[in-house]
Parts: structure tokens; C-alpha cells; sequence
């Protein structure tokens, strides 16, 4: 049977991914999406087992998340899932989250590429392949962009990759870096707003036992520039927006 082009899955919100106001937070989202897009590439050939088998692995270079809303306990979540685009280096796969009544609240952008699982270095992705599940379907919100540095003139928070940060790769886990720097906002921050867009560039691993320093500053009304340091030099960047 032939696979559709847009991946269709569905979560049901439970008390133990809620935060302290009973809300799914950013970083829950981004599980929902990243196991939405395993899922997808899973059923269509090209997912982890299938990567493995030629030695390769996907590795996500961005992300972009826009909510409107954030559901509360025991709602039901309907996460579609779409290529937009697909190059010999990296593809564009795209988001929507809906409600129980088919209403969105949520969008994403995110930039993947395929790496050499000995050398670490990019290699070259079946843009044929992939461009069979290529959607023509709209995401309304903005591609990634430049993120603002301002590691070099911030001070800098002490963090070590533990091991809860890592994944099945044995590098700092996607989502962990997302979590280690919205920490960096107080408890004040949450209770009087609300993420509207958060932003990530991931630009190298973060290995178990690694001294990380964590940066933030405000570079506008409600917007912050975020990253994570090994050294003096950024392993990612971030931006947030709150309403």
C-alpha cells in the first residue's frame, strides 16, 4: 500500500508531561515532533534502522516552533507531519498541531541532515527518494533564520552533560538542549507569559562529562538570543519570543 505524503499522528496529553501550570511546555512539543518525523521517515524507508544500515545517521540542524495555544491534561493532539524540501545536503520537514476539533495551534519549521556515523561528516542524501513524499502542503509560519550571538558578551551559567542528557547516540540529546536553556528563565517568566516562537541551531555534539556554559540576553522587547558554549564557542544558538 502506498504511504501518503503527509504523516498523520496522534498523542494523548497525560499529568507527568505538564508542567507547573498543567500545560505541555516546549520541550514536550519537541518530542512530539521528533518522534512524529521518526515515525514518518520509519514507515517510508529512510528512517533510523534504515540510515544505520548504511552507516549513516539523521542529525537535526534546526528548529522552529510557533504556539498559539498549549493544550492541558488528557487532551487529544493531532501532529501532521511533511517534506517541503529535499537537497543533496539537508531537507525541510514542516509541522502542523491541531486540536481534538481540527484547529491548530501550533507550527514548526526543521532543517535535517544525514551524517557519516564513523567520520561525523556530512554525506550526501537520496534526494529522489525523499522528494516521493515531497508536500505541497502550506506551513505559515517563518523558516529559521540568524540567530543574535551574544555568548561573547554575556556572562556564563556551569552546566556537565550528565548522563540523563544523553541519547541513543551517546551526544547530548536534542531536547535537553532546548530544556538547559529555557531553565535559564524564572518561574516569574512562565506565570506571566507564554512562549510564542522558539528557535535553535544545532551546531556540534555535546558529549558526556563536557563543560557547557549557557548564555542569554535580551536583544529586544520580549526576545532573547540564547547559547550553549564548550570553550569559549557556541555548540548551539537560540531565540526565544514570549507574549
Amino acid at each position: 500500500m502506498e504511504k501518503s505524503k503527509i504523516g498523520e499522528f496522534h498523542f494523548l496529553t497525560e499529568s507527568y508531561l505538564l508542567d507547573f501550570q498543567g500545560r505541555i511546555a516546549i520541550p514536550m512539543i519537541g518530542t512530539y515532533l521528533l518522534q512524529a518525523a521518526s515515525a514518518h521517515a520509519a514507515e517510508r524507508g529512510f528512517g533510523f534502522n534504515d540510515m544505520n544500515n548504511c552507516h549513516t545517521a539523521w542529525v537535526l540542524s534546526r528548529l522552529a516552533i510557533e504556539m498559539t495555544e498549549y493544550p492541558g491534561m488528557s487532551e487529544n493532539i493531532t501532529l501532521y507531519t511533511w517534506i517541503e524540501e529535499a537537497a543533496r545536503l539537508f531537507t525541510n520537514r514542516c509541522f502542523e498541531l491541531t486540536d481534538a476539533k481540527g484547529r491548530p495551534f501550533g507550527f514548526a519549521r526543521s532543517i535535517w541532515a544525514a551524517i557519516d556515523v564513523e567520520t561525523r561528516r556530512p554525506t550526501h542524501l537520496d534526494v529522489d527518494a525523499l522528494n516521493v513524499y515531497k508536500a505541497d502542503r502550506p506551513c505559515p509560519i517563518e523558516k529559521p533564520g540568524k540567530i543574535i550571538p551574544v555568548e561573547n558578551d554575556t556572562p556564563g551559567h556551569p552546566y556537565k552533560v550528565k548522563y540523563s542528557d544523553l541519547d541513543v547516540n551517546g551526544h547530548l540529546n536534542s531536547i535537553k538542549y532546548i530544556e538547559h536553556l529555557l531553565d535559564m528563565f524564572d518561574m516569574a517568566t512562565y506565570i506571566e507569559k507564554a512562549v510564542s516562537r522558539f528557535e535553535i541551531a544545532y551546531l556540534s555534539e555535546g558529549r558526556y562529562g563536557m563543560p557547557l556554559t549557557l548564555h542569554a540576553a535580551e536583544t529586544s522587547p520580549d526576545k532573547y538570543s540564547m547559547a550553549i558554549c564548550h570553550e569559549g564557542k557556541a555548540i548551539s544558538r537560540a531565540m526565544v519570543t514570549w507574549r
